[in-house]
């Protein structure tokens, strides 16, 4: 089946075909209702839509005719065996006379309705892409003619819901009154792209009784500007998804950048962190040894109040809460009960005995005591509440 003024819509249904069989069907139907939606300037320009010219064969005259879309419009009509010879003398008489742009243009001969024979019949809708060939098989047994005795073609009416059925029509029309039509056109007849049949209306049906290696190919004038277009849409696809991934890479990048910006703000926050928690610790620490015993400043200035001057220390030593003493003192063994009674250390005594210094006429002595914890001194803020007298008991009388 054929479907005339509607190229790009016919080779969508034939790249559909050899790409995925059974869209191929679908495709020349998306394809033609395309270009149903476009302009009619627009859609002449891409090639839908163009048209055709229909040639009627009546007796020694020719009717030209041009079918554009669903409208027909009558041309001229010219004798026929002078056009018949001057196509003999000068080749393409006929497109001498459309003129260049309709010369253009596919001719197709439009036979009468008389002339053909019609029948429909239902197809399981796996036929459509091979609907010719399927029709082939049925024309015995539909019409009183053979396959080779007729030329035919089909053509969709619609598809039934209930079971998916397609609905065809058979249109046949006995060889030789095609092969008359054909002998009296002369060389006008190598030139047909088609032959298409007329319905009870005067209308074409659509159908091409041709057989396909018969059928010329005119060169579509508009099939350059379409693969101009159609490069101009890839390569405008081709940039547009380029730009999508240079953005996508771009909105990577600078995403990469702020994690690393903020990952080096993080682990200097660490650091930070970490500085002030050992800060923390180590005051801790001193505020607890603080708390533990007193502060070194008084343990020296007790120790200077307290030995006498006849003494002197070679070592001081405070580990934890033991405070050590090495000296040498003329009176070693009455040290301790100087350094008893003070508030900063408790229970002094010698360690180990007494050692005469032979030099200095001293005694060398090694002294330990407990370090004690400092007095809690009375928070100003929180004072302690005053003492109340206890009430006098009352007197027996």
């Amino acid at each position: 089946m054929s479907q005339p003024g509607s190229t790009i819509g016919v080779r969508l249904g034939r790249v559909g075909t050899h790409l995925v069989p059974g869209v191929g069907g679908y495709l020349s139907w998306w394809g033609r209702s395309l270009a149903a939606g476009l302009p009619p300037a627009l859609r002449q320009t891409l090639g839908f839509g163009r048209g055709r010219v229909l040639l009627q064969v009546d007796a020694d005259e020719m009717q030209l005719c041009r079918q554009c879309d669903d409208a027909l419009i009558d041309m001229a009509r010219v004798p026929l065996p002078p056009l018949v010879a001057r196509s003999h003398a000068d080749g393409d008489a006929l497109g001498s006379l459309l003129g260049p742009r309709l010369a253009e243009l596919p001719r197709w001969l439009l036979l009468p309705a008389a002339s053909s024979l019609t029948r429909r019949i239902n197809l399981p809708a796996s036929a459509l892409e091979r609907l010719r060939d399927v029709v082939g098989f049925e024309i015995d047994r539909q019409t009183p003619f053979t396959a080779e005795a007729v030329a035919f073609d089909a053509r969709v009416l619609g598809r039934r819901e209930s079971d998916g059925q397609l609905d065809v029509e058979l249109v046949v029309v006995p060889r030789h009154l095609l092969d008359q039509q054909r002998t009296a056109m002369g060389p006008l007849a190598s030139e047909l792209a088609g032959v298409d049949v007329a319905g009870t209306d005067g209308a074409p049906l659509g159908v091409n009784l041709l057989p396909p290696e018969q059928r010329r190919r005119r060169r579509d004038p508009a099939a350059v500007w379409n693969a101009v277009l159609a490069g101009v849409a890839l390569l405008a696809t081709v940039a547009l998804l380029w730009q999508l991934l240079e953005n996508r890479r771009s909105a990577a990048a600078a995403l990469e950048q702020v994690i690393a910006s903020q990952a080096d703000a993080g682990r200097r926050s660490a650091m930070q962190r970490q500085q002030l928690t050992a800060v923390l610790e180590g005051q801790v620490f001193l505020d607890r040894l603080r708390a533990e015993r007193a502060p070194t400043t008084e343990i020296l200035d007790e120790l200077t109040r307290r030995l006498p001057d006849t003494t002197y220390l070679e070592k001081l030593s405070i580990n934890g809460d033991q405070l050590m003493l090495i000296g040498l003192s003329t009176k070693a063994a009455a040290l301790i009960g100087e350094l008893q009674g003070a508030e900063q250390w408790r229970s002094p005594a010698l360690a180990g005995a007494l050692q005469p210094d032979p030099q200095s006429g001293r005694d060398r002595f090694t002294l330990t005591a407990n370090l004690a914890a400092p007095a809690a001194t009375p928070d100003p803020t929180n004072p302690a509440p005053p003492k109340t007298a206890d009430a006098p008991a009352p007197r027996d009388r």
